[in-house]
């Protein structure tokens, strides 16, 4: 009796060496996530994009946007916007970084200037709709720091804050999808003063040569204004061997044109 008795405060013992923290377990799942979408090296995609004000009255406008992954640093990516006729050729590049600001340049050809976009307006609409020019860069795990709240089932959820000072945001809640490559099904995202301010919402997720998941639906909720931004992404291509070159500032003006 005596040594079941020893036995079990060993275990105990081990057991709580082993436990983690909230924010190592936070860590954890982003990483998880993040190795599970390693290794699609670049993609295009086409968008439809839906803004619906206030009032419930809509506009859409497509895009294409391409995406070069980056191992040693955050991914790039190039949108383009094709219609309608007055944002047309309004294009934007960023180069998401894992540490400090992202770059990130936006195109206007009705003056045929490339703008920079300086890191205290990274928190602003892009191009009308509920997404922040931060809402492009990609989820590099170095950018926020970790604390995990709940699993429910398949889905982990954690907090996400920003190390970004400038950032638009205190914090985001993330719902991954732990049995579906760790995908992510929700972002809600808080204020700087904490409150609620959207959340982002996936759907209809497909997977794509046996690993890469991608949703179809991004609707992306404003709860202080009341408005909405629905993307519809379709022909996904991942066999078009992007490169650095296509991911310049000359490669931007070039794709507004």
């Amino acid at each position: 009796m005596k040594k079941l008795i020893i036995t079990t405060i060993v275990l105990s013992f081990i057991g709580l060496l082993n436990a983690q923290t909230p924010e190592e377990r936070g860590l954890e799942i982003a990483k998880a996530a993040e190795e599970a979408d390693l290794g699609f090296n670049s993609s295009t995609v086409e968008l439809k994009m839906t803004l619906k004000n206030k009032n419930g009255q809509t506009s859409e406008r497509s895009l294409t946007t391409k995406t070069l992954e980056l191992t040693e640093d955050g991914d790039k990516s190039l949108i383009v916007f094709n219609s309608p006729k007055d944002v047309k050729g309004t294009s934007t590049l960023t180069f998401t970084h894992k540490i400090g600001s992202d770059d990130q340049w936006l195109y206007l050809p009705s003056i045929k200037r490339v703008k920079r976009i300086s890191s205290n307006n990274k928190s602003g609409p892009f191009v009308g709709s509920e997404f922040a020019y931060e809402d492009l860069s990609s989820q590099e795990v170095e950018k926020y720091t970790y604390k995990f709240l709940e699993e429910n089932g398949s889905i982990l959820v954690v907090e996400q804050d920003p190390i970004d000072p400038k950032s638009g945001y205190t914090r985001r809640i993330v719902s991954y999808n732990k049995d579906k490559g760790y995908r992510i099904e929700k972002v809600e995202f808080y204020d700087r003063k904490n409150a609620l301010l959207k959340t982002l919402s996936y759907s209809g997720y497909k997977l794509y040569k046996g690993k890469f998941w991608r949703a179809a639906v991004f609707n992306m909720v404003n709860h202080q204004s009341n408005k909405e931004t629905r993307l519809e992404f379709s022909n996904y291509n991942f066999d078009v061997n992007l490169s650095d070159d296509d991911f310049t500032q000359v490669a931007l003006k070039r794709s507004g044109n």
